[in-house]
């Protein structure tokens, strides 16, 4: 691991030097700079900034601090009776000891798991501009299948984000220009021809908080993932989706993909062809087409289009 200057924040204005990089929990940064793919010059540890509160907002819904563990978040009674999808997002995310560490902005930030990016030995066009992206034509069966690019498929780890996506949360931001909120939606970025700019943040930017708006039919929502092994896995696969159906009519929804792109990718082309259409299978299914419609699958990763039009129907027919 290459030497870096430790320092703690003491105030959430604080910027960062060239080269620096915020700290919290760092269950993904860390094994990133023993890989030598991360090779900060200063870590400046964000944990004492008192950012790890789940407080109510005054218009309903909640803001969870940037700093409040995973473990604690999936816990809250708030969460598990009125977002229940985000509940299940993250317990199905890592192991009880990883979620003692992580925290919810490192969760939103942490990198993809492609092979490639992971080896710093390795050409990758996310952690060394213009060395290609030999995932195409090398091991990409977990990899994306919608808004990829020439120059990166990889996808997007994270099981809370997809969650927090499918909800319409906004991330607060604190930064050398001040404060700003964006969407979770508009968060990450896909990957065009910048591939190593996973998100809009800009250096020393620094999320404080994700808000999440009153949505009172989220109480009737899930999150399913299918991985590789019953243990603790990336997905291959994941669906978030909350539901509202009166009289057997679909009149509202959210729907959001977990591991099929660079971002979570909320699905607002099935969302569309869903409101106002009978609660059936056969709706659900022609919603997830219409959706799948852009996707490009590469020789071996075209089961996640079959895989997320099955999730699709299966998480519907359950909330309906």
């Amino acid at each position: 691991m290459k030497t870096f200057t430790y320092r703690t924040a003491t105030d959430v204005s604080q910027g960062l030097e060239p080269g620096a990089t915020f700290l919290a929990g760092g269950t993904n940064l860390v094994d990133l700079m023993k890989l030598g793919v991360a090779t900060p010059d200063v870590l400046v540890d964000v944990t004492r900034l008192g950012l790890d509160e789940v407080g109510d907002r005054p218009g309903g819904g909640l803001r969870i601090g940037a700093g409040v563990r995973n473990s604690d978040l999936a816990a809250d009674p708030r969460v598990r009776r009125d977002y229940p999808v985000l509940s299940q997002a993250l317990l199905a995310g890592a192991s009880g000891q990883l979620r003692n560490m992580a925290t919810t902005a490192g969760n939103l930030l942490q990198r993809t798991r492609c092979r490639y990016f992971m080896d710093a030995t390795m050409p990758c066009n996310k952690h060394d501009p213009g060395s290609g992206c030999p995932a195409r034509e090398g091991d990409h069966r977990n990899l994306a299948i919608l808004g990829a690019s020439p120059s990166c498929v990889a996808t997007h780890p994270s099981d809370m984000a997809v969650a927090l996506a499918a909800l319409d949360a906004v991330v607060r931001i604190s930064g050398p220009a001040g404060e700003r909120t964006v969407p979770v939606t508009e968060l990450h970025r896909l990957p065009g021809d910048t591939p190593d700019r996973d998100t809009v943040l800009e250096h020393g930017e620094l999320i404080t908080a994700v808000d999440v708006p009153p949505l009172g039919f989220a109480a009737r929502s899930a999150y399913r993932k299918v991985r590789d092994r019953a243990s603790y896995a990336f997905a291959v696969g994941s669906i978030a989706a909350a539901a509202q159906v009166d009289d057997g009519t679909v009149t509202d929804v959210r729907l959001a993909f977990g591991a099929v792109a660079h971002k979570p990718w909320r699905a607002f082309v099935a969302e569309e062809a869903l409101r106002g259409q009978p609660a059936t299978r056969e709706s659900f299914l022609t919603a997830a087409d219409a959706e799948l419609a852009a996707a490009e699958p590469l020789r071996d990763n075209a089961f996640k289009i079959a895989l997320i039009r099955n999730l699709v129907a299966s998480v519907l027919e359950g909330l309906s």
